[in-house]
């Protein structure tokens, strides 16, 4: 399951640029990846959608977000151009690091293809770089500009039709593509490259990906989108494709097992909890271990864990059963197995005789022990007596105090 959070974040020049994070739900992303859409698309398009979701799904999360004056974004697009463009995919790569999710993987479809490229030495976290259907030359985009290209050069700006829609356009956006040093980047790019194009490619040739591929040193890899078009809306591609940039980035990626295995990365006794999607499900992580802790749906919840009264009986089940079976083999005892049963409530009998003054309801925890084993009658009154000695059952009666700090924002 992955879910989807709204992710905005300042570009180069202030202006603020919406995106969208998709993460794979109630369990921790084994890395971070960005996608850049193509050329006056959006973080909405089909490629963007798709792949991002076959990611998270795939324990990536993903960020897709608008370029400049696109989308949801603020800004002029007549007044963006590729330059512009790079710039927003490292503010977005710097926006997932403030997150705690720097970017691994970076993923360019079209012009955005180019624009990674461009922006890849400028992520420092980044170990992968996928691209689709992307140009070699920045200037390709012209080729889509016909007439209104020397009215633009004229007049200072000017109006093209792409795929059905009216875009206003500057010289300056005209400058921004020009003389973009790809072949030097791809010379000295040391991230490891898959291009991936399709031969059907109308919109950019599949010999953009062979300049791109013979431009860039190993490790570097190929793979063609056959039958899938320039936007890969065809049936299958876009998930065929995601498919291909999961499996290829995987070695560069790892999954943290062995910062496990060395102890990496642990929480040193502490609980970290952290929102991990839905309605209240919360990610829980122990030194070394995690899980997803939830409401019952009764309550509103989507019951993909426990409940956190049911941590708390979990807690003190287990450190009694635990205390009475360390006892019991210190003492020589033949006890074999400890069943317990907890139960919480917030009210009781208004008799009973912890019953605090004013009437008030009291917060009590019903724990049945089942022993068995060979023991004698003194030896289970003797373990009984032990359970009320287990440490958590002390903290929980004891007299505990909680401190809570804020830790401040990221900036």
């Amino acid at each position: 399951m992955i879910g989807t959070e709204k992710f905005t974040f300042a570009g180069a020049r202030g202006q603020m640029l919406d995106g969208r994070l998709e993460k794979p739900l109630f369990r921790r992303p084994r890395a971070a990846a960005l996608f850049a859409h193509c050329f006056t698309c959006t973080k909405q398009s089909h490629a963007a959608t798709r792949i991002a979701s076959a990611l998270a799904a795939r324990g990536i999360a993903v960020l897709r977000f608008d370029f400049t004056g696109l989308g949801g974004s603020d800004g002029d697009f007549a007044n963006s151009g590729f330059a512009t463009n790079v710039d927003d995919i490292v503010c977005a790569a710097d926006a997932l690091v403030e997150a705690g999710l720097p970017p691994a993987l970076l993923v360019g479809h079209s012009l955005g293809g180019a624009a990674a490229i461009a922006a890849a030495g400028r992520i420092p976290a980044l170990r992968a770089v996928a691209t689709l259907n992307a140009p070699f030359d920045t200037t390709h985009v012209f080729d889509h500009f016909a007439e209104a290209l020397a009215a633009i050069e004229r007049d200072g700006e000017g109006e093209v039709e792409l795929a059905g829609r009216t875009f206003r356009i500057t010289r300056d956006f005209l400058e921004q593509n020009r003389g973009q040093p790809q072949a030097e980047r791809l010379a000295a790019m040391d991230t490891p490259l898959m291009v991936m194009h399709s031969p059907q490619d109308e919109i950019v040739n599949v010999d953009n990906a062979r300049a791109i591929f013979e431009a860039t040193r190993h490790p570097k890899s190929f793979v063609a989108l056959d039958g899938a078009d320039h936007l890969l809306t065809a049936p299958g591609s876009a998930a065929y494709a995601a498919d291909m940039i999961a499996a290829w980035a995987a070695p560069y990626l790892g999954d943290g097992s062995d910062a496990d295995a060395e102890g990496e990365g642990e929480l040193a006794g502490s609980v970290e909890v952290a929102s991990a999607g839905g309605k209240f499900a919360q990610w829980v992580r122990t030194g070394r271990h995690e899980f997803i802790a939830d409401e019952p749906r009764s309550y509103g919840g989507g019951d993909y864990g426990p409940a956190p009264y049911d941590l708390l009986l979990a807690a003190l089940g287990t450190c009694t059963s635990m205390t009475m079976q360390m006892y019991a083999q210190r003492k020589g005892m033949a006890l074999d197995t400890v069943r317990i049963e907890l139960e919480h409530s917030r009210d009781h009998h208004l008799d009973c005789v912890d019953c605090e003054a004013g009437g008030e309801a009291i917060q009590v925890i019903d724990r049945a022990i089942e022993l068995t084993g060979n023991l004698t009658p003194e030896e289970r009154t003797r373990l009984l007596e032990i359970a009320d000695k287990c440490p958590v059952h002390r903290t929980i009666e004891g007299d505990l105090h909680i401190h809570t700090t804020a830790i401040p924002p990221r900036d």
